[in-house]
């Protein structure tokens, strides 16, 4: 079992708290990542989690069981970090076994413990080879490895893909969907990299200023953001967010036109996701742009448009595109796909 409670926890060094009184469960088996800007408090939470940094008040509860005051050794967990710490003069195999080997295992469990995480992983044809022969990504499979052989109750990730290069965190990151898959053992996941949060959880917590601003699934944040601020830190390229004003049952846009507006209180912002824009003539839709910059992608465009008082504006279109720096398109928003946000920075949930 690998259910995991977090009390009000908080964490203060010194005068400076960073962590705010965090309330969250973790499911066993699930798979939850913590997203955030840098200084959010992603790194700090986790380590807490692990018992690397004490937990200044409420509770961390394993299965039910208060392991607030615990060390990391009693915890029952195992943490892989973004620097793989593999010892260098030791075998693959050496490696991934030596924790086994410390606590006084049987030499030939800690042989089949290190070969059946072997096989998982790929690496049987690296057993006997050294750190230093071994490429960036067989490298943190090793150390993934070396966790694996452990039986933790959970896995702790701290932007274990962070020293990669493109291709190999791609590949990494379909190495650890299937882990999970395969291990069915809860994962704890820090990472700035909303791809990675989109792609491999279940539930993705977004963290600000060290509170949580909003948990759910990837397809919940990124169609129904609880706030400005995740509307704009989940996707990429982020929700589009423009001035607004609201009445009569419509909404109006700074310098634009408008449409339906069904909110219970007024709006001070809409938001649209850049695939949710359609780009036809200049007059036509909800405002106008002009074309500043083109990012041919391959599959899709992205257009980047000028679009007065309502700021700088993306648009997605599926494969090329005729349009060029300079030209002016009139632009429509999918009237089912639109976010509206209050004062207060909070979504506004329409037809409510």
């Amino acid at each position: 079992m690998g259910g995991i409670t977090l009390n009000k926890v908080e964490k203060w060094f010194g005068d400076v708290q960073v962590i705010k009184g965090v309330d969250l469960q973790i499911k066993d088996g699930e798979f939850v990542v913590f997203v955030g800007p840098s200084g959010c408090g992603k790194s700090t939470l986790l380590r807490m989690i692990g018992g690397l940094e004490d937990t200044s008040r409420g509770a961390i509860l394993i299965d039910g069981e208060d392991v607030t005051d615990h060390p990391p050794a009693k915890r029952g967990l195992t943490m892989v970090f973004q620097s793989y710490a593999l010892y260098p003069h030791m075998s693959v195999r050496d490696n991934m076994g030596f924790s086994l080997k410390t606590a006084g295992a049987p030499e030939a469990e800690i042989r089949e413990k290190v070969d059946a995480a072997a096989a998982v992983l790929k690496l049987e044809a690296y057993l006997d080879r050294r750190p230093k022969d071994l490429s960036g990504g067989q490298r943190q499979r090793v150390a993934i490895g070396r966790s694996i052989v452990r039986a933790p109750t959970a896995f702790l990730f701290d932007e274990p893909l962070s020293n990669l290069d493109a291709a190999l965190r791609v590949e990494m990151r379909y190495e650890i969907a299937k882990l999970h898959q395969s291990l069915d053992t809860t994962m704890i996941y820090v990472t700035h990299d909303q791809v990675e949060a989109m792609t491999l959880a279940d539930r993705i917590v977004v963290l600000e200023f060290g509170k949580i601003a909003q948990v759910g699934t990837p397809r919940e944040l990124y169609e129904n953001p609880a706030n400005l601020f995740v509307a704009q830190f989940i996707g990429s390229p982020k929700m589009n967010v423009m001035p607004c004003s609201t009445g009569g049952g419509a909404f109006q846009l700074e310098g634009g036109r408008g449409g339906d507006f069904a909110g219970p209180h007024p709006a001070t912002h809409l938001g649209i996701r850049p695939e949710h824009i359609t780009l036809g003539p200049a007059g036509t839709g909800a405002c106008d742009g002009r074309v500043d910059v083109v990012e041919y992608l391959g599959a899709d465009t992205l257009l980047v448009l000028d679009c007065g008082p309502l700021g700088r504006v993306t648009a997605r279109v599926i494969g090329d595109t005729a349009l060029t720096p300079g030209a002016d398109v009139g632009l429509s928003f999918d009237p089912e796909k639109l976010s509206f946000f209050g004062a207060d920075g909070l979504a506004i949930r329409t037809g409510a």
